[in-house]
Parts: structure tokens; sequence; C-alpha cells
């Protein structure tokens, strides 16, 4: 694999490209580090070293930024509003007509989709940097931590609008960071910038594991956290790449004096067809209840019975919703992405059948019925990859700080395979053997 990155380098539009992408991720992680405008930047370091941030209800987020948030910079929301806009210009392609259309139109059509997905980034970048400000202003960004009411000394409306202004253009920039790599770069830039943000958090969570642990001066901990890391990264790579090949053959057509078709392909549909979305989805929803405990600041019962079920990432029953959860939009988000009536229509358009099953109608029910059979242990695959390092390393009170669970491995798992590739199929059109030989 190094000789790879070697002739990878020796190849010179490929170094470009790689050079330009590495130059990028410097300017992106420069920005997480300057602060914006307003804030006190020592209270705010003060709190972080005082290890009391409110993790449960800002861990998401702070990950998608590379610990950008709980420092409130210039990029502290990350590529998480670009994500957010994402998935809802995707789920409303399913529900609206026009964006439908939109979508069969070919390249105009994607265009003019990304351009209200960026649209709606900046909408929603006002909206969250506006949230993260007045809980910053608030005290409750930092649980316990004595200084945290001191973070935004100054709460004048022009401040407040200095802060959020300056948020939301981050964000513009961040998108606009994310297309150059996808354009002049290597790999997809939003996918690439979402994997630098969590790899960055890494050496800071395991030294944290190290630090907490008590057997034999917190190495044990490590070690077994390392171990227990590499066996998930295994079985995700192992899971990702995992497909189901349905076969389909196109029968011969005269034209003229030539036949056409006859050719034999296959549908991969791959066991977990969802990726990282349904594990999202379940996390965002169930931060939805804790927020509002949070601003309303009530006392009640139900605020209460929440905090201490819901907001708490150990409880029981956070723990059950969170699986049921996950389960529940693994199903809808195959359901509204893969359509198996439009697949069977083209397939009898274009005279392709799946052999033994007859064209129309029983092809959709066919794919339909092989579906639902691998979303199951995808959907549990998914599942437990959220939830065992919560349960596993919970006597270890690692739970918190594990990095390699969840949202985080999946992400940086499929990422990697993905640029992995692309670095290869470059190589490889150079008549060079690539990495895996």
């Amino acid at each position: 694999m190094l000789t790879a990155f070697a002739r990878a380098f020796k190849t010179p539009d490929l170094r470009k490209k790689l050079l330009f992408t590495l130059g990028i991720i410097v300017i992106y992680r420069v920005g997480t580090h300057v602060p914006i405008p307003g804030v006190d930047y020592t209270a705010v370091q003060f709190c972080i070293d005082q290890a009391q941030t409110n993790q449960g209800l800002f861990g998401l987020v702070n990950m998608f930024s590379g610990g950008a948030l709980l420092q409130i910079t210039i990029f502290a929301l990350g590529i998480m509003p670009y994500i957010t806009a994402s998935i809802i210009l995707q789920l409303l392609t399913v529900v609206i007509p026009r964006l439908e259309a939109l979508k069969k139109e070919g390249q105009a059509g994607t265009a003019k989709i990304t351009q209200y997905t960026r649209y709606l980034t900046v909408a929603l970048a006002i909206l969250q940097g506006t949230g993260l400000v007045a809980t910053a202003r608030s005290g409750s960004l930092f649980s316990g931590c004595q200084m945290a009411g001191q973070i935004v000394p100054d709460r004048s409306i022009y401040t407040t609008m200095v802060m959020v202004i300056t948020m939301t253009a981050g964000t513009a920039v961040v998108m606009w960071l994310g297309e150059l790599i996808t354009d002049r770069g290597i790999g997809n830039g939003m996918s690439i910038l979402m994997f630098i943000s969590i790899a960055a958090t890494f050496p800071s969570a395991l030294w944290a594991i190290k630090e907490q642990g008590d057997l034999a001066g917190g190495w044990i901990e490590f070690a077994i956290v390392i171990a227990v890391g590499l066996v998930m990264v295994a079985l995700v790579v192992f899971v990702e790449q995992a497909q189901r090949r349905i076969p389909v053959q196109y029968a011969k057509r005269m034209i003229g004096r030539r036949s056409y078709g006859g050719t034999s392909t296959y549908i991969p549909l791959k066991v977990n067809q969802a990726g990282i979305i349904p594990v999202i989805f379940a996390s965002s929803l169930l931060y939805i209840p804790a927020l509002v405990v949070q601003f309303s600041n009530s006392t009640a019962g139900w605020a209460s019975w929440i905090t201490s079920n819901l907001a708490d990432t150990a409880a029981p029953a956070h723990i059950t919703v969170y699986f049921f959860l996950i389960i529940f939009f693994a199903f809808f988000y195959v359901a509204i992405s893969f359509n198996p009536e439009e697949v069977a229509d083209n397939m009898k358009k274009y005279g392709g059948f799946i052999p033994g099953i007859r064209a129309g109608r029983p092809t959709a029910e066919y794919l339909s019925y092989v579906l639902n059979r691998i979303t199951w242990p995808g959907s549990l695959y998914l599942g437990l990859i959220a939830l065992v390092p919560t349960m596993a390393l919970a006597p270890l009170g690692a739970n918190q700080n594990f990095p390699f669970g969840g949202t985080s491995i999946l992400i940086i798992v499929g990422v990697g395979l993905e640029t992995v590739k692309q670095i290869e199929s470059q190589l490889q059109q150079r008549n060079y053997e690539g990495f895996l030989r």
C-alpha cells in the first residue's frame, strides 16, 4: 500500500488532486480553532478543561464539527447544517412531485436541487447558530462549569447578530470547501470533511479513556478499547462490503442485421442499504425531548423523567428507544430510496428479466421480498454497532468517550473505503496495480 501511495504521488495530475485535498483539509482544521467575535476564549477553554461538557445533548454536532462546536469557533456548526439539508431534500424529493421531476431531468435537475440544498443549508445555519448562541449565553453549553455564564460577556443584540452571521458565513465556507474537493480533489468533499472532523477527535478521546482508567494507570482500559475498536472496524468493513447480487438477463434484439443485448448483469443490494442515515435520524430525534426540557427550564415530573431516562445515554429506556428507532428508520429510508416497482418497470422497458421471475409486477414483488429480508440484518447490525460501546464499556467508565462506536465508526470506514476505491481507480487507469493486489 505504501508503494501505491508513492506511485500516486509520482503521477502528476493525481498528485495535484491529493495535494489540493490536503491543502483544503489544513484550511478547514485551522478554521475550527479560530474563535468568533464576542466570545471569551479563556472561559471556553477553562470549561473544556473541566471536562464537564454536556456531551449528551451536543455530542453529535460537536463530533461532526471536529470539536469546534464546544470551542465556539467560526466553523462551530461544521457540515451538520449541510447534512441536515441534504437529508431533508432527499426526503422531500419523494413527497413533492416538482422535486421528483427535477431529479429525473439529469444534470440540470441535479444542479437545481443542489442550489436548493445550499439555500436550506444557510437557513438551517442561521437557526442552529442562534440556538448555539442562546445556549452559550444561558450557560447551558457547559453543565457545572463555574465560568459557563461568562462565555458571552456582551449580550447586546448587535453582538448576538455578529456571532450568528459569523457562524453562518463559516458554514457557507465549509460548504464551499467541500465542493472544491469534489470538483478538483479526490473523493466526495463533504464526506472527506466529515471524515477529518471525526478523526480529529480520536486522539483526545483515546487519551481521556487512558486518563480516566484505574487498571495499570489506565493502560489496560486503553488496550481493551483499541482491541474492541479494531474488531468493530473489521465487522463494519465486512458488512459494508456485503451485498446480495440479483442476476439480470437481457434478451437479444434484432435491429436490421445486427443483434443487440443478450448480456448478463446483476442488481447489487447492499445489506446496509440505508447507510448511516438511520443512526443520524434516531440520534436527532432523541435529542429533541432533551432540548425541549433544557430550554423550558421546567421542574415538572415529565421533565425529570426525560432527563433521567431519554437524555441519559446509559439509561435502559434510552438504549431501548434508540435501538428500535434505528430499526424503524432503516426500513423507512430503504422504502423511500429504493423503489422496486420503478426498477422492475425499467427492466421490462429495456428487455431485462430476473431468471425464473416473470417481468413486471412479479419482479417488483420479488425485489421487495429480497430487500425486506436483507434489511433486517442490516438494521440489527446498525443498532448493535451504535449500542455495543455504551453497553460493553460502561463498566470501564468509557462509554461517553469511546470513539469507535455508532456514527463515527460507520462514517470513518465508509468514507475511507470510498476514497481508497477512487484513488485505486485513478491508479488502474494508468496501468498501476492500485491498493489491493
